[in-house]
């Protein structure tokens, strides 16, 4: 054997070299690419969720805020209903007490009956004044068109002189609380004159 077939022979049993591995950062399996795309989707599906579940939250916050300012407010305003109720039986005699007093009496009063007719006014305005400070006016809608939301007919008063519908008398006197009503104005109302004209249409 010569030494260029002993040389041959030892390169034939050197170990060949390995295949090349595969490059570091090759892209992705198709199958975790979809993985990937799949929980980034459910990401965003639940932030989405969140964020309407935020929105919803705060919304329902505002409400409560504005139902509790509103509730509070009412709770101010109408408080005194009961006992405002319960002053307008006093007020009522108050006035029969000025009523029962002819007007040309009180006119021309003197000494103590003039004395008294002005004890009386005087304390039926502070009455008033003292309800009106708590949100309570008297309602007197003599001449004025009848309301159903505040007066309650008692009669008719044929009249052909006056609007129909018109207040012509007052029996009782009503009262507001606020935006409600406290007790309505008992009145008898003017039939058999001209119609009311109709309001314009708002808008």
């Amino acid at each position: 054997m010569t030494p260029n077939d002993t040389e041959n022979a030892a390169r034939a049993q050197e170990p060949r070299g390995h295949a090349p591995e595969a490059a570091e950062g090759a892209p992705a399996s198709a199958p975790e690419a979809a993985q990937k795309a799949d929980a980034l989707a459910a990401l965003e599906a639940e932030k989405l969720d969140l964020k309407d579940k935020l929105l919803r939250t705060l919304a329902d916050m505002e409400n409560l805020r504005r139902r509790t300012e509103r509730e509070v407010a009412d709770a101010r305003t109408y408080a005194v209903t009961n006992f405002a109720r319960d002053m307008l039986n006093a007020a009522d005699n108050i006035r029969r007490a000025l009523e029962s007093v002819p007007a040309d009496a009180r006119a021309t009063a003197e000494g103590s009956l003039k004395a008294l007719v002005d004890g009386i006014e005087l304390t039926e305005r502070d009455l008033l004044k003292t309800l009106e400070r708590h949100g309570v006016k008297r309602v007197e809608p003599q001449g004025q068109r009848f309301d159903p939301n505040l007066h309650q007919a008692m009669f008719e008063v044929p009249n052909p002189d006056v609007t129909s519908g018109t207040v012509v008398q007052v029996v009782q006197s009503g009262y507001v609380i606020g935006d409600r009503v406290l007790r309505p104005a008992l009145v008898g109302v003017a039939k058999g004159g001209p119609k009311a004209e109709a309001k314009p249409a708002e808008g």
